[in-house]
């Protein structure tokens, strides 16, 4: 899996404290393993989100992203609190 980030994700991840930012970099590393795991909780979104999916880093975290040809490549878009991404 090839995966790049988005400018408005490093932007938001610099953002983050420290325990946010070992969280969210966990998730991503066992995302790259297994995309699927049910720890992610790895979810189609709804509405004018359609097209992304997200991913559970932990508390009130979520990552959004875009996968194409199924998981070949993965950008991912967001990282901030379900309010901040939804």
């Amino acid at each position: 899996m090839k995966v790049d980030y988005h400018k408005g994700f490093k932007k938001e991840f610099k953002k983050l404290r420290v325990g946010e930012k070992k969280r969210v970099m966990e998730a991503l590393m066992l995302f790259k393993n297994t995309p699927y795991d049910p720890c992610l909780k790895n979810h189609a979104l709804k509405g004018e989100k359609k097209g992304r999916r997200a991913i559970w880093a932990g508390g009130d975290l979520r990552i959004v992203f875009k996968e194409y040809n199924d998981y070949v490549f993965v950008l991912f878009l967001q990282v901030g609190s379900h309010n901040q991404v939804y």
